[in-house]
Parts: structure tokens; sequence; C-alpha cells
């Protein structure tokens, strides 16, 4: 194999794969909806048809997940999540900025695109907004000054290691869940099981969304459901407390994009759509508030 050839091959290996569109539909400001782990785009069957009206509303499956393709060898750390997310959109060929929506491990991965100085200054992948749905934030214990919110934090990562060494009870366990809970909102399989184990460990146990956060341009709204088990009391706080951070707080609405929870995030993305950014400076912006609906 000639030297062109040995280099073409390897640049097409290294080439992000592109992620499975699950919808596009509607017309107006582009909304793009990223699920979170063993799940799919089914995540958001509640909120596109309260969109579709006035946005155009793609939903895509994550990389190993639903129906995008699994790479061998992809170690799915969030820069591979992020780069196929950015290819996909890219691909898409947008004119004006759109923004972006992401639940649980999704709203990693809006959020480290959104803070990237390489998609942050390409036309193609210009954001007007992050909207993030039920983000599990995990700061270091290191990190965190209260012992009881420390101590809890402990508690969810020791269960995460827990889940990824014994494959064939959480497979169990996810099994008798999933058959719960409409097809596609949470699996946990043979198939997935490389990305689910590798995504965990690699993107919410180690985690940078709160730094991403911190030096994000555009506004940043965050929804959450009272009761989401994967959201600990006090992790929040620390981005509460940015000014460019608005929160809202649905009450009786656990960790999924229920019917309460897809009414408010749909008023929160309806608040400004536009593809502009809002006309707000974002370091002007109104402190934090909680609503709930």
């Amino acid at each position: 194999m000639g030297w062109w050839a040995a280099m073409r091959d390897r640049f097409r290996r290294r080439r992000p794969p592109l992620l499975h569109i699950a919808t596009d539909e509607g017309t107006g400001p582009v909304v793009i909806l990223v699920h979170g782990i063993a799940s799919s785009s089914v995540t958001f069957r509640e909120l596109v048809p309260l969109l579709t009206p006035r946005h155009r509303v793609i939903a895509v499956d994550i990389l190993g997940f639903g129906d995008s393709p699994a790479p061998e060898g992809c170690e799915y750390r969030l820069e591979d999540h992020v780069e196929a997310l950015a290819a996909t959109i890219r691909s898409l060929r947008l004119r004006e900025p759109f923004v972006l929506v992401g639940h649980s491990l999704g709203s990693l991965i809006v959020a480290r695109l959104a803070a990237s100085p390489v998609t942050r200054f390409d036309r193609r992948t210009r954001i007007s907004r992050v909207v993030l749905v039920g983000p599990p934030v995990y700061l270091s214990p290191s990190e965190i000054g209260d012992r009881w919110v420390r101590a809890r934090v402990n508690v969810y990562l020791r269960v995460y290691a827990f889940l990824r060494e014994n494959k064939e009870r959480t497979i169990t366990n996810a099994a008798i869940i999933s058959r719960m809970l409409p097809k596609g909102i949470f699996e946990i399989t043979e198939r997935n099981w490389t990305p689910f184990v590798k995504s965990l460990e690699h993107c919410i146990e180690s985690q940078t969304l709160v730094s991403d956060i911190a030096i994000l341009r555009v506004p940043v709204d965050v929804v959450y459901g009272s009761l989401d088990a994967f959201i600990q009391s006090g992790s929040l706080t620390v981005i509460e407390r940015m000014r460019h951070v608005a929160m809202h707080r649905v009450e009786a609405n656990d960790h999924l994009i229920r019917p309460r929870l897809a009414r408010e995030l749909a008023a929160v993305i309806d608040e400004d759509a536009t593809g502009e950014v809002a006309a707000t400076p974002v370091q002007d912006r109104a402190n934090p508030s909680i609503a709930s609906r």
C-alpha cells in the first residue's frame, strides 16, 4: 500500500461516524434533541409533538445507542460522542443557529459541544442556546465541601461501578425495568453493553459538565424533575449560581420526560428559539429562578 493510500485509510478510520437521525419534522427555528445513556430518541416522544407546530425538530440517537453505529474499538469518551454529534449536525448544513437540547448523558454531550472552540466558530454548528434536562451532575468527591453531599455522591459512584462490574445482573434487572416503559426509553442489552459501560465510566463518572457550562457564552436553561433520582441534592448549587443559567424545577416528575416535564420543556424552548442569541447579554441575564408547572 502506498503512502497516500495509507494516509487516506487512516483518515477514513478517524472520521467520526454519522448518527442516526430518528426525527426530522416540522418547520421553523431548529431544535436538536440529544438523549441519554441506555436510551434512544424515543426519550422525546412526549416533547416532539409540542414543538413541531413551531419548530423544525431533529432528534438523533447517540453513538452506540438506538439505531446509531457502534464503532469497533470505540472508547465512548465524551469526545467520541461530541465528534459524532458535531459531524452529524454539520451534515445537515443548517443555515441558522439552533437550540441544542440534551437529556441526562445528552446534557454532558451538548454542553461539551457548545463549549468546544472548534464548533463554536463553525457556522454549521452555531448554537444559540443550550437546554439541559435532568443533568447528572457529579463533582469529584474531593471538590465537594459539604460532607453530606460528598457522601451521597460517593454512593452514586459506587452504584455505577457496581453496575459496570456485574454485567449479567445489570442486564437482567434492566430487562425487568424496560418492560414497564415504552420500547427504547431504557435498554441495556448485549448489543449496547459496551457503549453503556464505557459511556458510564468515561462520561458520567468522569465528567466536566460544570466547567463546560461555566465557559459557555450562550444562555443555558436547566430543566429537572423534583423526583429525579439521578440528581443529587446540593449538586446543582454551583450551576444555579452562574449568571447565564436559569433553573426550572418541575414538581412531581422523575428523570423521564413525562407530559408535565415535556410541557415545561416546550415552554422553555419557545422562550427564544428564533435562531438568534437572547436579546439580553449572557453576563446580564437574570439570576436563576425556579419554575414549577
